[in-house]
């Protein structure tokens, strides 16, 4: 059997919590004051269950998150009405991904707790990530390095205007 190690994640995993124990809370509120922090959040769209986020920490450029805004460790505790939304939101988000970046298939999936590998473990979350046949090159897996053709903050001025659409 071949082992992946990926020790750049550490840094994710291990820093994940912030100071009210959930990036994503801290970020989820609807208030307009926390909407004026939406840009530098790298939040890219509120719904009115969801919202959908830049991952700071990506494995692809365009690698996005859908959020629900209820602080929930588990998909089957999801209100039908936010599960809807965030999925959705998924559907739409395909859309863009696939405009922006052209991938040849795209991953999407949740890491429900610890032990299945969330940095986030108390709060679910949906990953979107754009892929290309053969994007694992040797830089991520001899350099230990990840070679983002954009910063985060292109992709999400990039993300925001296609959905202004």
């Amino acid at each position: 059997m071949d082992h992946l190690f990926t020790p750049w994640r550490y840094a994710y995993v291990s820093t994940a919590e912030s100071a009210t124990g959930c990036i994503f809370c801290d970020r989820a509120p609807l208030a307009e004051a926390n909407r004026e922090h939406d840009l530098e959040n790298m939040v890219l769209y509120r719904g009115v269950y969801c919202f959908a986020i830049i991952n700071r920490y990506p494995y692809t450029s365009g690698h996005v998150m859908i959020v629900p805004y209820q602080h929930l460790d588990r998909l089957d505790k999801l209100p039908a009405a936010a599960a809807a939304e965030m999925m959705a939101l998924a559907q739409r988000m395909e859309g863009v991904l696939r405009e922006l970046y052209h991938p040849d298939g795209i991953n999407m999936g949740m890491n429900i707790g610890k032990a299945a590998g969330a940095g986030v473990a108390g709060h679910i979350h949906l990953h979107m990530l754009p892929r290309w046949v053969a994007d694992a090159n040797f830089m991520t897996v001899i350099g230990e390095t990840r070679v983002l053709p954009e910063s985060l903050e292109m992709t999400a001025q990039r993300i925001r205007e296609v959905l202004a659409r």
